[in-house]
């Protein structure tokens, strides 16, 4: 009895054993993943910090976490130069699995490929939508004794070269918006290229160039956090809510239209359900009430794009862009 009661619990106990050695594959299957996202996201902004770009990223991606829930967590990595390409081609270059995110300005993504040679273009990324429309401006200090667009042009004239103008970056709307200003009033201006707006901001401060180009946002908000700058024009086609007091650049002369769009993308080929995931999170957060009062107080015009809604304005953008090229080839001012 003894030895058939040991043997019937030896032929159980290998039976179990069965059972037990068949769970790893039941866990560990390719149809059994961890839920998208399980570890940091990385979100690259292409410019240095202080900037429009960097401040919105830091504002939203707390938000974007939220609704991508499983506890996400988004680090922002600032990776400037080259007037945007250098992060451009890190988050075109980056594994298609999600965890590597990035904004897309315009219009250095689509004049970087046109101008030279690059290792990124515009559809080299799963669009998952645009979050800004800023429009651009001139910024001098206040102590400047040029108060209009006007004074610009006649002091211009007057000393050719001798209004330094800082961009960020050949190509940049901030760059081309100097040039279109150029061609208008027959003037010379000097540009001087930087890493980010922050970087242009403290060169005009320091009073080693005249003028800042760059977005009425981003001189809304230097100016609340004290910086003496004096706008000179919004280059909208109407005046932007942001400063409803600040004359376009039509208005005072001068037809000209140039604005970044600020949106996020991935590198190309995620997969269906993390695509998703990102558009519906990202969707949510520009939606929310909370960010949408921190973008109020930053300066920030949200104007939100669907990612098809998005490929369309990139498509209309390079065909401007490229028309631009033909008349004033920047690379070459």
């Amino acid at each position: 009895m003894f030895y058939s009661h040991t043997k019937f619990l030896k032929i159980k106990y290998l039976a179990l054993g069965a059972i037990v050695s068949t769970l790893p594959s039941l866990f560990y299957s390719p149809a059994v993943q961890a839920a998208y996202p399980d570890h940091p996201i990385n979100m690259i902004v292409s410019y240095g910090p202080g900037g429009g770009t960097d401040l919105v990223a830091r504002a939203i991606a707390p938000f974007i976490a939220k609704y991508l829930g499983n506890n996400a967590q988004i680090v922002v990595l600032n990776r400037p130069g080259a007037g945007g390409a250098i992060g451009f081609t890190d988050i075109a270059r980056a594994k298609p699995d999600g965890y590597t995110i990035g904004f897309l300005n315009t219009p250095n993504m689509l004049t970087i490929p046109i101008e030279r040679k690059s290792n990124f273009h515009w559809k080299n990324f799963d669009l998952i939508g645009n979050l800004i429309d800023d429009p651009d401006s001139f910024a001098v200090l206040e102590s400047n004794p040029i108060r209009s667009l006007k004074d610009l042009a006649e002091y211009a004239k007057k000393n050719p070269g001798a209004v330094t103008v800082g961009t960020t970056g050949a190509g940049s709307d901030d760059h081309l918006a100097m040039l279109l200003f150029e061609k208008y009033t027959g003037t010379k201006l000097t540009h001087v290229p930087y890493k980010g707006a922050g970087e242009v901001r403290g060169a005009v401060l320091s009073q080693q160039i005249v003028m800042a180009a760059m977005n009425v946002g981003e001189v809304m908000a230097y100016k609340k956090g004290g910086s003496p700058m004096r706008d000179l024009g919004s280059m909208s086609e109407n005046r932007t809510d942001l400063a409803p007091e600040l004359p376009t650049f039509k208005e005072q002369g001068y037809n000209i239209i140039m604005s970044s769009l600020r949106g996020i993308g991935a590198p190309k080929g995620l997969p269906d359900d993390v695509n998703q995931k990102l558009v519906k999170a990202v969707q949510k957060a520009v939606l929310d009430p909370e960010f949408q009062a921190q973008a109020h107080k930053l300066f920030v015009p949200i104007r939100y794009l669907a990612p098809a809604d998005y490929k369309a304005e990139l498509e209309q953008g390079e065909k401007d862009f490229q028309a631009f090229w033909k008349e004033t080839p920047w690379s070459e001012q």
